[in-house]
């Protein structure tokens, strides 16, 4: 397990507790990752924001990491996890486990019955297994980059 300094932290926002300046810097946080470095121009804006959880990984003060998750009315009724992103230089430290960590632990408690969702790229779900995810579809495109839809077995 990575040591966690003083300069990383974790803080789960709900989107009314997202600053004008807080949620610029996930968006552009967002499309830096997945729109500039991995070339997909998504679209990102979904509406899914504004009912979501954002976990938000600071260090030094920068932020570095994000999860979102959305309850999502079904049917059935699941929660979906997505936008996983870690800034380049933080990969490799164990920090996104820590962000699935907490993502499951407050899933856990806020969600108990439903259902954990998420669309994986494609060389990620070994990653996802790793935390009892299972492939539910055959790959598919999604703006240029193979996904598969992942749910949790167990919880």
């Amino acid at each position: 397990m990575p040591e966690i300094t003083p300069e990383i932290s974790f803080r789960w926002l709900c989107f009314e507790q997202l600053s004008a300046h807080k949620l610029y810097d996930v968006l552009r946080f967002r499309q830096g990752i997945f729109v500039v470095e991995q070339g997909s121009p998504y679209p990102d804006l979904d509406n899914l924001d504004q009912t979501a959880r954002h976990l938000l990984l600071h260090e030094a003060g920068v932020l570095g990491g994000y999860l979102r998750l959305a309850p999502m009315p079904g049917p059935p009724p699941s929660v979906n996890l997505g936008r996983l992103a870690l800034a380049p230089h933080l990969r490799g430290r164990g920090l996104g486990r820590m962000l699935m960590d907490r993502a499951l632990l407050l899933c856990r408690g806020n969600y108990p019955a439903r259902p954990l969702v998420l669309r994986a790229q494609q060389h990620l779900v070994p990653f996802y297994h790793s935390f009892g995810f299972a492939v539910t579809s055959e790959p598919f495109d999604d703006f240029g980059i193979a996904h598969v839809e992942m749910a949790l077995l167990h919880s």
